[in-house]
């Protein structure tokens, strides 16, 4: 049953992958997709025509890969935060990573930063906000759960107010740009892309499920955690660096993506429990599936129009966290 779940999982999501390449303002088949796949793949095969081959392989694989990277990091995030802060609101947004990650790319777009892209502004400010959360909520050498929270909403609103003190001075062509980027969308995206969102990925989701033990030791109280051995303070230490790498790289690739780290890790509980073992391969691959249909959405629900993905993923993860909360389960 442990297992059953997760592979699951990962074959919705190799289906869903599939539907979303396939579906578009141009519908291609099934089989023309993994065509085009396997001979780039394989390298056998009869070479694609040159516009089905653009449309597949440079457009929409990096596409719905990219947002399959993307939800699983900001969902593994959520449940690195979650137990960091041993808090069920807790977010990507929570410690003002992402409010730092937006005021660095704003600054970029708005402000014109020269000799940096979009991507290197929000990892940069990103880094500045985790270094001043961190700096903020240490007291005698050691990270308290309420002192963490404290700084990260103190540096989020004084990043939030530099981001819409940026928005107001640009200029009105730059406004639209600035707040489709505010709200997350993984259009455009290339296969210079995936590179560092896959490694910062892949690493981040092993090294935390190796930690499941400690993870879910943390989650009982500070005391039971100590005396069952687990370094407390070491812990605390790395869940807020590895969250906050995960959701700066997601930020700098994607934009602003809100409530995939607050509802996927809520979901992925009410499937297999709170036992960090069995939820953080669940909220990974689930987090994946739902970004990539919540991308489908946005460039389908009113062709050929594109929406953010965050009007989506607010749309719905409002009325899920109303329901869970209904159910007293959040």
């Amino acid at each position: 049953m442990t297992v059953v779940r997760p592979v699951g999982l990962l074959v919705l999501l190799v289906v869903v992958v599939t539907a979303s390449i396939s579906i578009g303002t141009v519908a291609l088949p099934v089989d023309q997709v993994w065509s085009v796949i396997w001979y780039h793949v394989s390298g056998r095969g009869t070479p694609p025509e040159p516009l089905t081959e653009q449309i597949i392989w440079s457009i929409r694989v990096p596409r719905v890969l990219l947002a399959a990277i993307v939800g699983a990091a900001l969902s593994v995030a959520g449940v690195a935060l979650q137990a960091l802060i041993r808090n069920p609101l807790a977010d990507p947004y929570v410690l003002g990573i992402s409010s730092g990650a937006s005021l660095g790319a704003v600054l970029v777009m708005g402000a014109g930063l020269a000799g940096l892209t979009t991507s290197a502004g929000a990892f940069i400010g990103a880094s500045v906000s985790l270094l001043a959360v961190f700096l903020l909520a240490q007291r005698s050498g050691r990270l308290a759960d309420t002192r963490l929270i404290l700084a990260g909403v103190a540096v989020s609103y004084l990043a939030m107010a530099g981001t819409s003190l940026v928005q107001l001075r640009a200029e009105p062509t730059q406004v639209r740009g600035i707040l489709f980027w505010l709200m997350g969308s993984v259009a455009g995206a290339d296969w210079s892309d995936l590179g560092l969102p896959v490694l910062v990925m892949v690493a981040a989701a092993a090294y935390l499920m190796l930690q499941g033990r400690g993870l879910n030791a943390l989650a009982v109280g500070d005391d039971d955690a100590s005396a069952l051995g687990v370094d407390i303070h070491r812990l605390r230490i790395v869940l807020l660096l590895v969250s906050s790498l995960l959701t700066a790289t997601a930020v700098a690739v994607a934009g602003g993506v809100g409530f995939v780290g607050l509802m996927v890790p809520h979901a992925a509980r009410l499937v297999v429990g709170a036992d960090h073992r069995k939820l953080l391969p669940v909220a990974t691959l689930g987090g994946a599936v739902f970004l990539v249909l919540v991308d489908l959405a946005t460039r389908t629900v009113d062709r050929p129009n594109e929406y953010p993905i965050t009007v989506f993923t607010a749309a719905l993860g409002a009325p899920f966290f109303l329901w869970l909360l209904r159910r007293g389960t959040a």
